[in-house]
This record gives C-alpha cells, sequence and structure tokens, in this order.
C-alpha cells in the first residue's frame, strides 16, 4: 500500500513538489461534516467567512507563485450532495489563488474507467493515496511504484480531458 504519512510529511509535499500537483477527488463527503462548524454554518444559510480555509490559501498561494501547478478534477453527482455543492461554494477561492479545479459528472463513461480512490500524484512521480473509514481520511499513504504511478497518470489524463473548467460546469447548473 505504500508507506504511510503523518500530517507533516502529508503537509510538507505541497511545500517540496516542484512542478505538478494532481488531485482525483472520487467521493461525495470529506470529513465529520457534522462537526465542521463553518460547513454547518453554509448549510444553515449563513456566510461561514473563509479564516478556516485561510492557511490552505496562503501556502497553495506561496507555492503557486514559484511557477508550480496545482490542478484537481471533482467528480460531481447531479445533483451535487450538500457537501458538493459546499465545494462548488468555496472553489472560486481555490481559483483565486492560482489552482485550477474541474468537475467530471459522475455519470460520465469515462469515471467507470478511472480508480474508485482519492490520490494526490506530485510531478508525475509520487503517488499519496488517501485510506478512509466512511467520510473520515485515516491515513495517506505515499507510493512511487513505477506501475501505481502510471496507472494513476492515465487515470489523470483521462479524467482532465473530460473534465469541465468550474464556469463550464455552473454554465450546465443554470443552462
Amino acid at each position: 500500500m505504500g508507506i504511510p504519512l503523518d500530517d507533516d510529511a502529508f503537509d510538507a509535499l505541497f511545500r517540496d513538489y516542484r512542478y505538478t500537483a494532481w488531485r482525483l477527488e472520487t467521493r461525495t463527503a470529506y470529513g465529520k461534516v457534522d462537526e465542521d462548524e463553518p460547513y454547518q454554518q453554509w448549510l444553515s444559510g449563513k456566510d461561514p467567512g473563509i479564516g478556516w480555509f485561510e492557511p490552505w490559501l496562503r501556502m497553495m498561494r506561496e507555492e503557486l507563485a514559484k511557477g508550480k501547478r496545482m490542478e484537481r478534477v471533482r467528480i460531481i453527482d447531479d445533483p451535487p450532495s450538500d457537501y458538493l455543492r459546499w465545494e462548488l461554494w468555496a472553489t472560486p477561492y481555490n481559483l483565486g489563488v492560482g489552482e485550477d479545479i474541474r468537475y467530471l459528472p459522475r455519470e460520465h463513461p469515462v469515471v467507470a474507467e478511472l480508480p474508485d480512490e482519492d490520490f494526490w500524484i506530485f510531478d508525475s512521480r509520487l503517488l499519496a493515496r488517501f485510506e478512509f473509514d466512511g467520510p473520515d481520511v485515516i491515513g495517506v499513504h505515499l507510493d512511487d511504484d513505477p506501475r501505481a504511478v502510471v496507472t494513476a497518470l492515465a487515470a489523470r489524463d483521462a479524467a482532465w480531458h473530460h473534465a469541465l473548467t468550474y464556469t463550464e460546469y455552473m454554465a450546465t447548473r443554470v443552462g
């Protein structure tokens, strides 16, 4: 399964990569959403602000200013789960610091060809796979096995090719 990473080692990947970081997000919810105060505020119609999000945005702003790329594809349902709607609400903040987040409808045929797991791939050579217990991340494992990396890169290429930009996806929701 790979080398288990603690939180500090996982966070270091976002500072240490040189060129590209890419993520596949496959789930309809992450974490203990019933205990997440900003999410609960948003769900009840209140503006949670972005103070909770600032550490990530600050790090991304710094790293992406160095010329690095940060990209994601989120598989999304129709209609989106509450959590995915929450992510849609926050996406403009990610985009504002330079991340490129795209959306792939779960019913798209290519989704059946993708791994049913979340992962990051760094510099096309290091794979960080998530391990879950329900919606909770209980571990991240680093894998540099060439076969695993090539499989992740093929998934990246297929997902990225078919995914819609945020603007394109949002246009499908109002049309």
